[in-house]
C-alpha cells in the first residue's frame, strides 16, 4: 500500500471527526435554543435578530476562509477553525444580556462559517487523494452529529443538567476532541510541490461565470432543503389539518431520508456518476415537492401518505446535491478554498433566506402557493448543476506531483473524481 493511500485513509477518518464535531456543535446550539430564550427573555423577535447574526457573521467568515486556505492550507485552517468553532460557545452560553448577545452571536457564526469552509475544503482534498466518491458519507455524519448534539441536550434537561452549564462544558470539551481528528488530516506538501500546485492551478482556475453557475445550484438545493426544514411540519399541520402530534412526522421523514442517502450516496455516485447524480436530485427532488403540493387534492387519509412520499423524495434528492457540488469542485485540481467557499456562501444564503421568504409568500397568498418556490428551484438544481459540472470536467487537470495520487482525466457523464488508487 503506498504512503497516499495510507495518509488519505487516515485523513478520511479525520475528516469524519471534523463533520461530526461540527453537527454536534450545531445540534448543542439549536437545542439549547429554547432555554438561552428563557433565560435572557428574548422573544421571537429578539432570537430572530440573533440568527440572523449568526448567518451574517457566518457568510463574512466564509468569504474570508477561502483565501486563507488557498494561501495556508485547509490543514492548517481546520487546525484553527475546529477548536476556535467550540469555543465560541461560551459566547451565548456567558452572555449576561441580549446585546452581549447579539455581539457574541456574530463571533459564533463566523467559527460556524471558518469551520465549514476548512473542513469541505480538506474534504475534496481527500477525496481527489482516495480516488473515488466519499465525500456524501462525511455530510451524512454532520447529521448525525446534529442528532448527537440534540439528544445529548434532551437528556441533559431530562437528568435535570441546565443547558448553559452542558454548553459551557462542550465548549471545554469539544476543541480538545478536535485535536486528534486535526492530527490525522493530510500532511501540507513540501514548499517546492505547494509552488508546482500553485502555479498549475492558475491555468485551470475557475471563473467568475462557472463559479456563479455552481452557486445558483447550491442555492437552489439549499432554499428547497430549508424550505422542507422549517415547513413540512407547518405544511401538515395548517393544510392537511394533521393531529398535531403527527405533523412532526413530515419533517423528521425529510431528514431520516436525507440522512440516510448521504451516508450510503457515495457508490451510488460511483456508479452513475456526478452528472447523472444531479440530474436525478433534480427529479426526484421536484417530483416530491410536485406530491406534497398535490397532497391536498388527494383527500381523506391518503393525502398525509401522498405528503410522507413527497417529502421522502424530496429528502432522496436533495441529499446529494452538496456532495456533488463540492466534489466537481475539488475534481477540477488546483486550489479550491475561494471556489467553495463562494459557492458554500451562495448555499448558506438559500438556507438562510429561503424559509422567511416563503413566510412572507405564504402570509401575502398560502403556504401551498408558497411551496411552487422551492418544487421550481429543484429542478433548477438540475438545470444548472449538470452543465456547470460537465463544464468542470473540461477544465485542464493541473499535472499531479510526486506527493499526490495520480489522476485521470473523467468523462462528463462519469464521476469526475480521480481513478482509484491501488493497494
Amino acid at each position: 500500500m503506498n504512503k497516499s493511500l495510507i495518509d488519505a485513509r487516515r485523513a478520511r477518518a479525520g475528516v469524519f471527526g471534523f463533520f461530526f464535531l461540527a453537527g454536534f456543535v450545531m445540534g448543542l446550539w439549536a437545542a439549547g435554543l429554547p432555554s438561552l430564550n428563557d433565560r435572557l427573555g428574548l422573544g421571537p423577535a429578539r432570537l430572530g435578530s440573533v440568527l440572523l447574526l449568526i448567518s451574517g457573521g457566518a457568510l463574512v467568515s466564509m468569504l474570508v476562509a477561502g483565501p486563507l486556505v488557498d494561501r495556508w492550507s485547509s490543514r492548517r485552517v481546520c487546525w484553527f477553525a475546529g477548536p476556535f468553532s467550540g469555543v465560541v460557545l461560551l459566547g451565548p452560553a456567558l452572555a449576561p444580556s441580549y446585546w452581549a448577545l447579539a455581539v457574541l452571536a456574530v463571533l459564533f457564526g463566523m467559527g460556524l462559517g471558518v469551520t465549514e469552509v476548512a473542513m469541505n475544503a480538506h474534504s475534496v482534498e481527500v477525496e481527489r487523494r482516495y480516488g473515488r466518491p466519499i465525500i456524501s458519507a462525511f455530510h451524512g455524519t454532520w447529521s448525525l452529529g446534529g442528532a448527537a448534539g440534540g439528544g445529548l441536550t434532551s437528556l441533559a434537561l431530562q437528568t435535570g443538567v441546565d443547558a448553559q452549564w452542558l454548553l459551557i462544558v462542550a465548549a471545554l470539551v469539544v476543541p480538545l476532541l478536535y485535536v486528534p481528528a486535526a492530527r490525522l488530516l493530510l500532511p501540507d506538501p513540501p514548499a517546492h510541490a505547494a509552488a508546482s500546485e500553485s502555479g498549475a492551478s492558475s491555468g485551470s482556475s475557475l471563473g467568475w461565470g462557472l463559479i456563479a453557475l455552481l452557486g445558483l445550484a447550491a442555492f437552489a438545493g439549499h432554499l428547497s432543503e430549508g424550505a422542507a426544514i422549517d415547513w413540512a411540519a407547518l405544511h401538515a399541520r395548517w393544510v392537511l389539518e394533521t393531529d398535531p402530534a403527527m405533523a412532526p412526522l413530515a419533517y423528521t421523514i425529510f431528514s431520516v431520508a436525507m440522512t440516510t442517502v448521504r451516508l450510503l450516496g457515495d457508490p451510488i455516485r460511483a456508479r452513475l456518476g456526478s452528472v447523472r447524480t444531479i440530474q436525478l436530485a433534480g427529479v426526484f427532488a421536484t417530483a416530491g415537492y410536485i406530491l406534497v403540493l398535490a397532497s391536498p387534492v388527494v383527500g381523506g387519509a391518503l393525502q398525509v401518505v401522498c405528503a410522507w412520499t413527497g417529502w421522502a423524495l424530496a429528502g432522496v434528492g436533495l441529499a446529494t446535491v452538496v456532495p456533488v457540488l463540492f466534489s466537481a469542485v475539488g475534481a477540477a485540481g488546483g486550489r479550491v478554498g475561494r471556489a467553495l467557499a463562494m459557492v458554500t456562501a451562495f448555499g448558506y444564503s438559500g438556507l438562510l433566506l429561503g424559509p422567511a421568504v416563503l413566510g412572507y409568500v405564504a402570509e401575502a397568498s398560502s403556504l401551498p402557493i408558497a411551496l411552487i418556490i422551492p418544487a421550481i428551484l429543484a429542478a433548477v438544481v438540475a438545470l444548472t448543476g449538470a452543465p456547470a459540472i460537465r463544464t468542470l470536467t473540461r477544465l485542464p487537470t493541473p499535472t499531479p506531483n510526486p506527493h499526490q495520487t495520480p489522476t485521470s482525466t473523467p468523462n462528463p457523464d462519469q464521476n469526475p473524481t480521480p481513478a482509484p488508487a491501488h493497494d
